[in-house]
């Protein structure tokens, strides 16, 4: 279809812009840069589109990257085409953060720009661009899915690492938005992990009350929807004790009657490596939740 060959080039309203194209297991591999409303920035994001889009509109699986990311960690490490192309499934991956020479920022890699976690900032001057959650969850899936080739009532969810994190917390915040959410290695306990500790201390302030409305360990006690969660965790991953606490995810859930498929991969660390070799997996339990 001609919408498939322009891909969002052929709906660029104001602000947006094709940066890349590559063909890829039948289909392609783009890279947009579009302006955000939510954000008050540009943001890039990458977006698969599967053969079968040629025919037909194929159901959407979003990723959000972690810490130090941008969309392009996962279109070129994953390896995730191949299996979407299977499965037909449109990918898109979103960089971690908003950017530009306005955006408020910090001199280290786990706060500011490539560090937004995925919540709405309360706090001055994070409040005016870091509002990742409001994107992901809205501005980003209104755009993405009035694509003719995005089936705009079929969407899942998954991330790695803040991302993991940012993938449960979508999915828990926003019932019935998705059919199906997983996640690597995931930041379960935001607010009783180094990492969190210092982002949300930024981006909300001292009250930890507020802290405990973006952390998946809290919010599965009063999900509204139980929704299966699917976590993949390496055993020799090297933040496994201090960041990333699925322990505490696997207790939350158990004491909430949450479904939680927890799975302890071997000798597998936190980077890429891990990801593809488990990526069809994930992409294939969201393919069947989206075909139901």
């Amino acid at each position: 279809m001609d919408a498939l060959r322009d891909g969002f080039a052929g709906m660029d309203g104001p602000g947006v812009q094709r940066l890349e194209r590559h063909a890829c297991f039948g289909g392609f591999q783009d890279v947009y840069r579009h302006r955000s409303g939510a954000l008050d920035c540009d943001m890039t994001v990458g977006v698969y589109f599967p053969p079968r889009a040629a025919v037909a509109p194929c159901p959407v699986l979003y990723w959000l990257s972690g810490l130090t990311c941008t969309e392009q960690n996962f279109i070129t490490k994953a390896g995730a085409q191949r299996y979407a192309a299977g499965h037909g499934l449109v990918l898109v991956a979103p960089d971690t953060s908003p950017r530009g020479d306005g955006v408020a920022d910090e001199d280290r890699y786990d706060l500011g720009k490539g560090a937004g976690f995925y919540v709405d900032a309360t706090q001055a001057p994070w409040s005016r661009h870091y509002r990742m959650h409001d994107y992901v969850a809205r501005e980003l899936p209104a755009w993405i899915e009035s694509h003719p080739a995005v089936a705009g009532d079929a969407r899942a969810i998954s991330g790695h690492s803040m991302g993991g994190h940012g993938a449960l917390v979508m999915a828990l915040r926003n019932p019935g938005r998705y059919r199906s959410v997983s996640a690597f290695s995931p930041i379960v306990a935001p607010s009783r992990v180094p990492w969190g500790e210092l982002a949300f201390a930024t981006y909300f302030g001292a009250d930890r009350a507020a802290w405990r409305e973006w952390d998946a360990s809290e919010l599965v006690a009063a999900a509204a929807e139980r929704l299966p969660l699917l976590v993949d965790q390496g055993d020799a991953d090297e933040f496994l004790a201090t960041q990333l606490r699925p322990d505490l995810l696997r207790e939350a859930c158990a004491a909430a009657g949450h479904p939680l498929t927890l799975r302890m991969q071997p000798g597998y660390d936190h980077s890429y490596y891990f990801i593809s070799s488990f990526i069809g997996e994930h992409v294939a339990w969201h393919a069947a939740a989206l075909r139901a």
